[in-house]
């Protein structure tokens, strides 16, 4: 069994404000809170299935709140220890662009080496998508203070897959084809990373 134990927050709630997509032509829409759920479920049943420890932060259809999730986290931290723990962080981006991206804390971690996994796996996985970085720290990833990053104990990394209030990103993150290779994407990308980790723990 791995030592890296996979930590899988699904973001936002069914309540949250705003976490759609806008209605579309054909009456569909898209919630992210189920969108998130779904890709963690996706990942999850993987993971079960390769014998893989991890935990789901947010088995709950309401929205927990940030300082909420980031203890549950940090409670499996103190029992596992933080550097056995990886943190993904599934979410669909906003704001009227397209592609896909994975954030990290501000400043060079062990999350880097991570969110470089999960980059390189998405652009091979998604080669007719834009990949959206930042390279001006010579990596991939884009980097912020957000809660569910900073205030965890372990190495964390989140992912925005596609824009749900871009109509092309929206239909493929509903659709079973979409959805399918973006949870095999995150699934491959975390072998990759136990892999890291033993190698980097040996």
């Amino acid at each position: 069994m791995s030592k890296l134990r996979i930590l899988l927050d699904n973001g936002h709630g069914k309540e949250t404000p705003g976490k759609r997509s806008p209605q579309w032509a054909d009456g569909t829409q898209l919630h992210e809170y189920e969108f998130n759920r779904d890709i963690v479920r996706r990942i999850a049943r993987m993971l079960a299935h390769g014998g893989i420890s991890f935990d789901i932060i947010v088995p709950e259809l309401t929205d927990i709140p940030l300082s909420q999730r980031a203890n549950r986290i940090n409670h499996i931290c103190d029992v596992n220890g933080a550097a056995h723990c990886l943190l993904l962080s599934v979410h669909a981006n906003a704001g009227g662009g397209t592609g896909w991206e994975v954030w990290t804390t501000r400043g060079q971690t062990q999350a880097d080496d991570y969110a470089e996994i999960f980059y390189r796996h998405a652009e091979a996985t998604f080669p007719e998508w834009k990949m959206r970085t930042d390279m001006t720290d010579g990596d991939h990833d884009k980097e912020s203070d957000f809660t569910i990053l900073k205030k965890t104990a372990c190495p964390a990394v989140l992912t925005e897959n596609f824009f749900m209030d871009t109509e092309k990103d929206c239909r493929f993150i509903m659709s079973e084809e979409g959805r399918d290779r973006i949870a095999r994407m995150h699934y491959e990308a975390l072998l990759k990373c136990i892999e890291h980790h033993e190698q980097a723990t040996a």
